[in-house]
């Protein structure tokens, strides 16, 4: 069964929803349709980590440390 919905964009953007219709031979409610759809079927995991922080992820794991050995990484580091 189909529907009516009613969006409310400014124009430039249904203008450019209209050149990408255009451009694809749909309707923009097909569009529109088919992006719903997809949101179903997308799967649902977590984004990848960055390479360096992949590489240092669970480093620390086991591992207990305070204010105090932060600090006096700090101080080795920059003194």
């Amino acid at each position: 069964m189909n529907t009516k919905l009613t969006l409310r964009m400014e124009v430039r953007l249904i203008d450019r929803a209209k050149q990408a219709a255009e451009k694809r031979g749909k309707s923009v409610s097909q569009m529109v349709s088919e992006f719903f759809d997809s949101l179903e079927d997308a799967p649902r995991s977590k984004p990848g980590l960055p390479p360096i922080t992949s590489a240092l992820h669970g480093s620390l794991r086991g591992r207990t440390l305070s204010r105090d050995d932060y600090r006096r990484h700090l101080r080795d580091k920059y003194l």
